[in-house]
């Protein structure tokens, strides 16, 4: 994918948002993806090293509020965010070219994944109207559920590429609240994934 923020963009762009309210980090995260559509949603791996850094150079500061960790801006970062008026509206700018490239790429994707899937299907059509010499004749009940089983293959990748974004998102929500994980979590998500699989694989 294309990428969003040129270096040191982001750093940038995040302090601007923090100049109109306090947030935490899935705030942030949160506001980037509004930003975009919903094109873009960065990882927390990509947020947190960034606000650290601005901590650590005075122009953003953090309390604790509950469980999460709300940053604002310093009187600092307000004096580098007007210092820096024209990159951050050059920043904008790109943003929204970047807007545009990220729908046409998300719009190209699903427009081949739906090629994809008429071309199987015209191919099983092909397949059920003309047999294979030397084979015994698909019937049409054949036919359609050789059909029938690609749709499914298709639902089935859907569902767990919908799986993963959703589990991700769940994972990424969990570390922006403040909550820490373990190795023993690790190995949790491991065992529950391979005892997944093997339900699957035994259908």
């Amino acid at each position: 994918m294309t990428p969003v923020f040129a270096h040191g963009s982001l750093r940038l762009y995040l302090l601007s948002l923090l100049a109109e309210q306090p947030r935490h980090g899935y705030e942030l995260i949160q506001a980037l993806s509004e930003r975009f559509g919903g094109t873009y949603s960065p990882s927390a791996g990509t947020i947190y090293p960034r606000l650290s850094k601005l901590e650590d150079e005075g122009l953003v500061t953090k309390t604790s509020d509950g469980r999460k960790t709300v940053y604002s801006i310093t009187d600092a970062g307000r004096a580098e965010l007007a210092d820096r008026a024209e990159e951050l509206r050059s920043i904008e700018d790109e943003l929204s070219d970047s807007v545009r490239r990220l729908a046409d790429e998300v719009r190209s994707g699903v427009s081949q994944a739906m090629r994809s899937l008429r071309a199987e299907l015209a191919s099983s059509a092909r397949e059920a109207r003309t047999p294979p010499r030397e084979e015994p004749v698909v019937t049409p009940h054949g036919a359609d559920e050789r059909t029938a089983s690609r749709v499914a293959l298709y639902e089935i990748e859907k569902l767990l590429g919908d799986f993963r974004r959703e589990v991700r998102s769940d994972v990424r929500q969990a570390v922006a609240s403040g909550r820490v994980f373990s190795t023993e979590t690790v190995d949790v998500v491991r065992r529950e994934l391979a005892r997944a699989r093997e339900a699957i694989r035994s259908l």
